[in-house]
């Protein structure tokens, strides 16, 4: 069972479900339906196993030549290939099947989309183009919709301003972890872009100017209204130490600097996340 857990990458399905959380706080007016929560959370975190399992599949042959993988479930022999595949068929179909019976049709449909783009447009392009990063980006960034949906019926500026963030945080995250690794994709075949321009350059740039528009997506809750205005202030001060872990790294491209750039990404969505809370709850910080 261990080798099957390992499968749904529980650590990132945390993540995917904090920020599904966060959306459906915003979405939702009144009382929260705790029942519906509930519904959603499960149904997010099936789908999320799911891809998880699916993409872990796909990419075994891939994951046994890079060292950082080749001890997951499939390629070191713990979990047979088949298994895995219909493991992460059924995850996909139950979680789909809670969205759509025990939230509304639109979280299944986001649901839906968030999982063919990621494993149908994302997982093979990784081997063919360092695009992959911005294909997979949408995708990364689809559970705060997912929880807003759940929550509203429906799609507002509030909600797009969540999916912004998401999407823009992931760009200086990934490619942190893709310089620090380049070796092992590399001898993989995944076609990240520090493997195809091995300098470093164009991957310090990419990460300089995310951050950079980070900042002012980050300040979007404040304008509207979502939250309190010393959230523009917590946003902003979060928003120039991950600017200052991309400096670094532009200026010095090292693993030091990428692992820099990769502590302060893990640092800046809990501590954003915590400050669109604080500041959305009345009376608090004025």
């Amino acid at each position: 069972m261990r080798g099957y857990l390992e499968l749904t990458k529980p650590r990132i399905t945390w993540l995917i479900l904090m920020s599904t959380g966060i959306g459906y706080y915003f979405g939702h007016a009144g009382a929260p339906d705790w029942a519906l929560l509930l519904h959603c959370l499960l149904g997010t975190a099936l789908i999320a196993s799911g891809t998880a399992t699916l993409n872990q599949w796909y990419e075994r042959d891939a994951d046994a030549r890079m060292r950082r993988t080749a001890a997951r479930p499939i390629p070191s022999g713990r979990i047979a290939p088949r298994r895995a595949l219909l493991f992460g068929i059924a995850l996909l179909a139950a979680g789909e099947l809670e969205l759509a019976l025990g939230v509304n049709p639109l979280t299944a449909w986001l649901g839906l989309f968030t999982v063919a783009s990621y494993l149908l447009l994302y997982t093979p392009l990784k081997q063919k183009t360092w695009w992959s990063t911005t294909v997979g980006a949408f995708p990364g960034a689809m559970p705060p919709l997912i929880g807003f949906a759940a929550a509203r019926g429906e799609l507002t500026p509030e909600s797009w301003a969540l999916f912004a963030i998401i999407f823009l945080w992931q760009f200086p995250h990934f490619y942190a972890i893709a310089w620090m690794y380049r070796e092992d994709y590399g001898r993989a075949g995944i076609r990240m872009l520090p493997v195809v321009e091995p300098d470093g350059r164009s991957t310090a740039r990419q990460v300089l100017a995310f951050s950079l528009l980070l900042v002012p997506a980050s300040l979007l809750p404040g304008f509207l209204s979502m939250t309190s205005h010393w959230y523009l202030g917590a946003a902003l001060a979060l928003g120039a130490l991950f600017l200052r872990a991309a400096l670094r790294l532009s200026r010095e491209r090292t693993a030091q600097s990428a692992r820099g750039v990769l502590k302060a990404s893990v640092m800046y969505l809990p501590l954003l996340y915590l400050a669109l809370l604080a500041g959305s709850r009345p009376g608090l910080f004025g």
